[in-house]
């Protein structure tokens, strides 16, 4: 964390009852791109296991005087590298503010990760090079898209054993964990849209 101000006993009541855990605001992050309210986490959590206990949190909050929030998530070519939250007396946003919200996010975490932690902006905003080669890009761009091995071996006149090969390689060029998490980054680094 860069900076912070929260509401006295907020942030020591969040680590007591383990709210990292189950904060459905942390959750959403994973699915978001952009600025979002937090309810929508809440709604889209609804048949959670840990529903109870995010509801709990949300109302922990509100005792603190966190009645409602923003959440603008701040994306680097590596993924999420940090997050603005805003939070107190419900108010709407209109597109437009969030739009702007989205953006003051961002020249606010580069501005200040740039001043606090030189070296960690350096690391954070260069560059990522990722060399592929021409039938990497294709099986890539097939994966974005949803295909098995086998769909893409036959669109590729390839075997399967050899898309599964070619998918290794490309897991270890982007050091990811496996297909789904391959799609993601591929994204992020704009391999494929």
């Amino acid at each position: 964390m860069l900076a912070g101000q929260w509401p006295k006993g907020w942030p020591e009541l969040y680590v007591k009852r383990k709210y990292a855990t189950i904060d459905p605001m942390v959750r959403y992050l994973g699915h978001s791109q952009c600025g979002f309210r937090w309810r929508e986490p809440m709604q889209a959590f609804e048949f959670d296991p840990q529903r109870k206990r995010m509801e709990r949190m949300m109302v922990d909050a509100r005792r603190h005087g966190l009645e409602d929030g923003y959440v603008f998530p701040v994306h680097g070519r590596r993924g999420l590298v940090g997050v603005l939250t805003v939070a107190g007396h419900s108010i709407d946003l209109s597109p437009s503010e969030m739009a702007m919200m989205d953006a003051l996010a961002k020249k606010a975490f580069w501005g200040l990760l740039e001043t606090q932690d030189p070296a960690a902006h350096r690391r954070l905003s260069r560059p990522v090079v990722v060399q592929m080669t021409k039938r990497e890009m294709e099986t890539l761009e097939y994966l974005g898209h949803g295909m098995t091995s086998n769909e893409m071996g036959e669109t590729l006149g390839l075997s399967a054993h050899t898309i599964d090969w070619y998918m290794n390689g490309i897991q270890e060029k982007l050091q990811a964990k496996n297909r789904h998490h391959v799609v993601a980054i591929a994204f992020r680094l704009g391999l494929i849209s």
